[in-house]
């Protein structure tokens, strides 16, 4: 059996998985590359979807590539041998945990940068808990809005990142609440919170696309 080589590349703003093993006769696949071909159908699926999270998450394309391309990494390399319908809640649980690692990295980057300069902020957040002023609508709906889809983006990047994200697994993903309170780590009552204050701010802000 030979060795199959997983590579992962870039290719017009898409994150591929690709089989070097190309030469293989269809008669002589093994399990291996069946696996293989399953996991280039999930990550396919998957990449864009998961790219738009992490850049609304972060603001920062390049930073929303790195984290995504990590997270795909990750699953292959520690997942790759788990059966299809767990693939999605354990990419989601890897991508959340590096954008949270992104977040930290970056409030603590903020504080030093605002202690450098000596302004007089206070605020000891680090932006994952705060929750602005309730607001909603359905995906579906906004869809069909004209512009919604950019004003949809742009309410977005506005909500807190715990919101924003417990919106995107919910509404965008179709995942239910216990698997997104296991991605998110957060109790079932608190994904429930989030998506509710989610869907009121949203409809709040987007009420002129409907």
């Amino acid at each position: 059996m030979t060795d199959t080589v997983l590579n992962i590349s870039h290719h017009d703003g898409l994150l591929m998985l690709r089989n070097n093993d190309d030469q293989a006769e269809p008669s002589a696949e093994s399990m291996q590359a069946a696996r293989q071909r399953l996991l280039d159908r999930f990550l396919a699926g998957v990449e864009k979807r998961a790219y738009r999270m992490a850049v609304l998450a972060t603001g920062n394309q390049d930073e929303a590539f790195d984290i995504v391309q990590d997270a795909m990494l990750k699953l292959v390399e520690n997942y790759g041998n788990k059966a299809e319908s767990d693939l999605a809640p354990l990419f989601y649980c890897i991508l959340q945990s590096r954008i949270r690692d992104w977040y930290r990295r970056s409030s603590v980057r903020n504080r030093l940068r605002s202690w450098l300069h000596g302004d007089d902020e206070d605020d000891d957040s680090d932006g994952l808990d705060q929750q602005p002023d309730p607001a909603a609508r359905t995906p579906e709906e906004l869809l069909a809005a004209h512009g919604g889809i950019m004003a949809l983006e742009a309410a977005l990047v506005k909500l807190p990142l715990r919101q924003q994200q417990v919106f995107l697994l919910r509404a965008w993903e179709g995942l239910d609440v216990k698997e997104t309170a296991q991605i998110m780590q957060c109790a079932q009552g608190s994904v429930k919170t989030h998506y509710s204050r989610a869907l009121v701010t949203l409809r709040e802000k987007l009420r002129d696309h409907v």
